[in-house]
Parts: structure tokens; C-alpha cells; sequence
């Protein structure tokens, strides 16, 4: 069964092109590519065109070509018109506004409320489509009424048709600003589709025109949306002040190093212990290369910064315990081998490399 207004309209387009099959329109020999042309919109719009109580649901009273003929008589009258009657600053409202405007008759109105009362059945019974189809032959009857457009509304959100539900709100509030409900179903439409700020002002509009502070409903629907929005804020604040965040990819700085070694980042002078200032420290060019090797893979960093044997150096050393031993530190085959790593994997063993990392600290 169609839900949306595309898939009623997808059938319509089928049922016209089988129906020019039948009324001597096209020929036989197209007949092949029509129903080629019949599946694959059925395909591409998840409806069945074979599905005759679903064509007639969404075509009504009407075909697809008694509608267009309809639209033809209407264009081509508003063109007389407009050549009749130039326009002026008093002019008259433009066609679609006059066609709005149209007065229903009694018996109208009388019929348009029998289908809301059956749409509203449908919605009882979580029957959407029909609900849908109920408030939209409603409309036909009487195109501003603002209860239908709500209803048809929530229908669509109830199916999940987001979007639609967001159009008939929104023309809903257009024709009458305080009509509650039709502030409410646009609230909900625009959160579903991740315009929390939108949703938001909708809400907000809701309750001012409530009035005493707003329903219960419409403030919770408001507190909902802008907690949603404050997390979204947050989050793009954690983002822009998170240095992390947008050099990942590019090698981290030598922030996590300095930190660990016990000296600040650009700091002059030593720690406690007497360890000298990083700028001293990068003039060594072994230190230099490991510092390039670091900047050039993440990984390596954080396996630096997690090692437990370097970060209680780290810890004795920024509480005044002193340099440690780096010869018994380099010891641990972890250690050295990451030592070896950081200076491109020179030639040195690991008895070497520890003697260099300590020529390299005591400068």
C-alpha cells in the first residue's frame, strides 16, 4: 500500500500508462516497453501498479488525466485573465491563493467531516495509509481547513513520512498561525528530520499561542529539542577546542611528550630534578629525529605515553625525584625497541641506544 504522496503519484503514473494500453492510445507493439516503463517504477518506488484497491486509493474519483485535463482548464483560464486584466496594486489574489480561497458548500463541508471522521477511525486503528487518504480527499473538499492538514499530518508522521508531515504542518500554521496542534505536528516532523532548532521554534511558537505558559505536551516537546540542541552545540565546541580532534591524521604535537618528560611545552628551564627545557633537549639532532618520527606516527606516541615504566619516570621525575636511570631503563626490551623505532631503527643495539638517550637528556 502507498504512504507517501510520490508513491500515490508513482501509481497514478502507472495506472495512466496501462489505461493508454486499453483506450486505443498507445499501440500494441508498445506494449512491451510500457510495462517495462510500469515495473520499473513500481520497483523504484516500492508500490505495486497490479495492486488495483492501491491504484484506487490513490487515484480517487479521478484519473491522472481527468486531474491534468482539470489543471489545463484551470492554467488556461488564469492566462485569459491575466491578459484580460493587467495587474495592479489592488490587484486580485494570484490563482493558487483565489483556489484556496474557494468557500466549500454545505454538502462539502457535510462530506469533508464524514472523511475526517473516518480518518480519524483509521488512525485509531494505526491504519495510516487510509487515514492519509481519508483526510486527503477531505482536503479536496475544503483545501484550508487547518484540523485536516494537522491530521494528515500526524497520519504521515505516523508513517514515518517525515517530510510530508513537515509540508501539511507547515501549511497548516500558514493559514492559521493559532491552531495549536498544527505548531505541535511541525515540531515533531522537523525533530524527526534532525532540525532540532527548527523543531524548537515551532514548539516555542506552540506555547505562545497556548498561551499560560504553554500545555504540558508543547513544553516537553520544547525541553526535548533544545536539550538536543545544546548537546549539538556542545559538541561542536568539543570539537573546535579539541586539539586532538583536528590534527588526527597529521601526527600528534609534543605536548603528551613534554608532559611525560615533566617540562611544559615551550617552557625554559628545568623540573625539579634539574631537567633542561625542551628547547635545549631538540638541539640534539638524535632527539630531533625521534621528535620526527613521533610527529609522523600516532601509534608510536601513544604507545610512548602509555608505557608504564616511562610514565612513573615521568611521575618521580616532575615531584623533584631526580633523572633516572636511563642505562636500567632501557633495559626493558620494550622500552629499547621503541627507542630504535623513534630513531629510524639505526644500527645501534639496545645498549647503544640507551647510551644515546642519555648523552641526548644530559645536554
Amino acid at each position: 500500500m502507498a504512504t507517501t504522496t510520490k508513491q500515490r503519484l508513482a501509481l497514478a503514473i502507472c495506472d495512466f500508462l496501462s489505461a493508454s494500453l486499453t483506450d486505443g492510445t498507445l499501440s500494441a507493439e508498445d506494449k512491451d516497453s510500457i510495462d517495462v516503463a510500469i515495473n520499473c517504477i513500481g520497483e523504484s518506488f516500492k508500490v505495486d501498479p497490479s495492486d488495483t484497491a492501491a491504484v484506487k486509493a490513490a487515484t480517487g474519483s479521478q484519473n491522472l488525466l481527468q486531474i491534468y485535463g482539470v489543471y489545463e482548464k484551470l492554467k488556461s483560464t488564469t492566462t485569459s485573465s491575466t491578459t484580460n486584466n493587467p495587474p495592479t496594486d489592488t490587484a486580485a489574489p494570484t490563482s493558487a491563493a483565489a483556489s484556496s480561497d474557494k468557500v466549500p458548500t454545505d454538502a462539502e463541508k457535510a462530506q469533508a467531516e464524514d472523511l475526517k471522521a473516518k480518518g480519524n477511525r483509521a488512525m485509531a486503528a494505526k491504519d495510516y495509509p487510509t487515514a492519509i487518504d481519508m483526510y486527503s480527499q477531505a482536503l479536496n473538499l475544503h483545501p484550508t481547513n487547518v484540523i485536516y492538514l494537522s491530521n494528515r499530518a500526524a497520519a504521515y508522521s505516523a508513517a514515518r513520512d517525515h517530510a510530508s508531515a513537515r509540508a501539511d504542518a507547515e501549511a497548516a500554521v500558514r493559514i492559521d498561525p493559532t491552531y495549536t496542534k498544527a505548531w505541535s505536528r511541525l515540531g515533531l516532523a522537523r525533530f524527526a528530520l534532525g532540525d532540532a532548532k527548527g523543531a524548537m521554534e515551532a514548539y516555542q511558537k506552540g506555547i505562545e499561542h497556548e498561551g499560560n505558559g504553554g500545555s504540558e505536551a508543547m513544553k516537553k516537546g520544547f525541553d526535548v529539542a533544545k536539550r538536543r540542541v545544546e548537546e549539538l552545540e556542545a559538541e561542536a565546541a568539543d570539537t573546535v577546542s579539541s586539539p586532538g580532534a583536528g590534527a588526527r591524521g597529521a601526527g600528534p604535537d609534543l605536548g603528551g611528550l613534554a608532559s611525560l618528560l615533566g617540562g611544559g611545552a615551550g617552557g625554559s628551564g628545568g623540573g625539579g630534578g634539574g631537567m633542561p627545557d625542551l628547547g635545549s633537549i631538540m638541539n640534539n639532532p638524535m632527539f630531533a629525529s625521534m621528535a620526527q618520527n613521533l610527529m609522523s606516527n600516532p601509534d608510536m606516541m601513544q604507545n610512548l605515553m602509555s608505557n608504564p615504566r616511562l610514565r612513573e619516570m615521568a611521575d618521580r621525575f616532575s615531584s623533584g625525584g631526580g633523572m633516572p636511570d636511563l642505562g636500567a631503563l632501557m633495559s626493558d626490551p620494550n622500552i629499547a625497541d621503541m627507542a630504535r623505532n623513534m630513531m629510524g631503527g639505526g644500527g645501534g643495539g639496545a645498549g647503544n641506544g640507551g647510551a644515546g638517550a642519555g648523552r641526548g637528556a644530559g645536554q
